[in-house]
């Protein structure tokens, strides 16, 4: 009757559990398709926003001013257009590698960042060409090589899937291109153009291809210590990219686009950013009869632009340039510490579920927690971010929005972790002699009671080390959640590195890491050390009882 009773517990508490995971589930499964918005799906009376998808490393078309807003040539252009249409503009860096899964799955609406349309024309929807662009080369000041040719047996680089790599290994790339990429020693595809100009700095590589409005950008800002081939390798144009088939959206824009063309105020936000002789929409005629004197003032504004911050640097000392850095990165780090704490609130608890799932009887469930966690630690944490954010469009149909970045990085995070806490947890608990928990059972205790006051407090005690790593390595992965767009501190100081032209910003960023780490550490083997007050506790005892029976005295009481 006894061990009736008690199986029939054991299978009602386990029941409960079960419960509790498969609410949990359904939980999650709730968040994780939630957040599609239907501003996509809004006519033309209805809509109230526009979300840009831009590259914030791709200076003067977007890219991170100094004072942290998001700034460039493009930029200015959505901005007018939303200004004159009553919209709200929302700028929404993206992952240029990801751009095709942001349009498709709704989280923006447009892809507006110097975008080629040559070689693209049937995957999108397309405005008017607006800007013809030129491919070029930039090498260092005191490099020998003088044209293409020159550039045999050396190493090149480009941007991933740019118009630069495109003019090398496209399928509609001239054959003398082709010939020449054959003779690189290397084509190296990098994620951004400060990365390759790092790269070309640091003598890694010989020359980076690039578009002509990016080059002129970069010589401005970063001084004499590159310069720029005559020869140009190819030529397209840009446009704004929509979803296929969004042609209400592209027809809003690009009659707004051709009032501005009209009025001159097109042509002004070029003069600007010293792109207004390669400006290809509006009348060809109107373009041909600016002066030289107006092209002059757009080139002279936008070098004032592009320097003022180089002056501003010189003009500053290290620890000025420091603690300006910092400030920069401010909303970075605190975007990092949010990823952070919430997923240590969830997944933690969430892993001690798995645990009870992973060792119940029940062979059904225990396997399916077997497959989880192995599939949680055996792929990439950016995939299953990328997953969890454009999962709802592709398996569901339902459209994302840009809001719900931050929860689908949380929630990835915390299903990744929770799976190697699970696996921490059992270690932990399977540790505990199983004598104690016999010994609860003589003493009347029910499986509740003896897990949390007597099997817990131990595992807790013995899994600190592990629990540890494995905190230190979240501070550190938090950097990953640019996977999905979200700006935390790390996607945000590349961002400031491509504005500023220097290195010091990854390193500030570093140094966060470092000394957060070094916190963590510090709390974690604080926690550790008041866990085993107990153990040293009963050895000092121990060691005096030893030591008064070596001299024939009894023991204290």
């Amino acid at each position: 009757m006894y061990k009736f009773k008690k199986r029939f517990t054991m299978r009602e508490t386990k029941s409960s559990r079960i419960l509790a995971f498969l609410l949990a589930a359904l939980l999650l499964l709730g968040v994780f398709s939630a957040g599609g918005p239907v501003a996509f799906a809004e006519g033309e009376d209805d809509r109230k926003t526009l979300t840009v998808g831009f590259d914030a490393d791709f200076p003067p078309y977007g890219y991170k001013d100094t004072d942290g807003s998001y700034i460039g040539f493009d930029l200015d252009l959505a901005e007018e257009v939303c200004k004159r249409r009553g919209w709200k503009l929302i700028k929404q860096p993206i992952d240029w590698n990801s751009k095709d899964m942001e349009l498709e799955s709704g989280s923006i609406d447009c892809i507006w960042n110097g975008f080629t349309i040559q070689g693209r024309e049937d995957s999108y929807t397309w405005s008017k060409p607006y800007i013809d662009n030129s491919q070029v080369i930039v090498v260092r000041a005191s490099s020998e090589i003088q044209k293409p040719e020159d550039l045999a047996g050396k190493t090149v680089i480009v941007q991933a899937d740019s118009s630069a790599l495109a003019a090398f290994t496209g399928e509609d790339a001239e054959q003398v291109n082709k010939d020449l990429a054959a003779s690189f020693s290397e084509l190296q595809q990098v994620a951004d153009y400060n990365s390759a100009f790092m790269n070309l700095e640091a003598g890694a590589a010989d020359a980076v291809c690039l578009d002509i409005g990016v080059a002129q950008h970069e010589l401005i800002n970063r001084g004499d210590s590159f310069r720029m081939l005559d020869a140009v390798i190819s030529t397209e144009q840009y446009g704004v990219g929509f979803r296929l088939g969004d042609t209400e959206l592209r027809n809003q824009v690009q009659e707004t686009l051709d009032e501005m063309a009209e009025d001159g105020t097109f042509r002004k936000i070029a003069e600007i950013w010293g792109l207004s002789d390669n400006i290809c929409l509006g009348n060809a005629n109107d373009r041909e009869d600016s002066t030289a004197e107006s092209s002059e003032e757009g080139k002279e504004a936008v070098t004032e632009a592009v320097t003022d911050t180089g002056n501003k640097k010189e003009d500053n000392n290290f620890f000025e340039k420091f603690w300006s850095i910092t400030k920069q990165l401010g909303t970075g780090m605190l975007a990092s510490l949010a990823i952070f704490f919430l997923t240590l609130i969830f997944s933690m608890p969430l892993g001690l579920l798995l645990t009870a799932i992973r060792m119940s009887r029940f062979k059904v469930i225990q396997w399916l927690a077997k497959i989880y966690i192995s599939i949680m630690r055996g792929t990439p944490l950016m995939l299953q971010l990328l997953v969890v954010f454009f999962g709802p469009h592709f398996i569901f149909g339902v459209e994302t929005s840009s809001s719900y970045r931050f929860y689908a990085v949380i929630i990835g995070f915390s299903l990744n972790y929770a799976a190697y806490f699970a696996e921490i947890f059992r270690a932990g608990i399977e540790g505990v002699p199983l004598g104690q928990r016999e010994a609860a059972d003589v003493l009347g205790y029910t499986r509740i009671q003896t897990f949390w006051k007597i099997i817990f407090p131990q595992m807790a005690k013995r899994v600190i080390p592990p629990v540890t790593n494995e905190i230190i390595t979240l501070v550190k992965d938090t950097s990953l959640a640019f996977a999905l767009a979200y700006t935390e501190m790390f996607t945000l100081a590349k961002q400031v590195t491509a504005a500023e032209s220097s290195i010091l910003p990854l390193f500030v960023a570093g140094l966060f890491y470092y000394v957060f780490n070094i916190l963590v550490a510090a709390v974690m083997a604080r926690v550790e050390k008041n866990m085993r007050y107990y153990d040293r506790h009963t050895r000092v005892k121990r060691r005096e009882i030893a030591a008064r029976k070596a001299r024939g005295l009894e023991p204290k009481e």
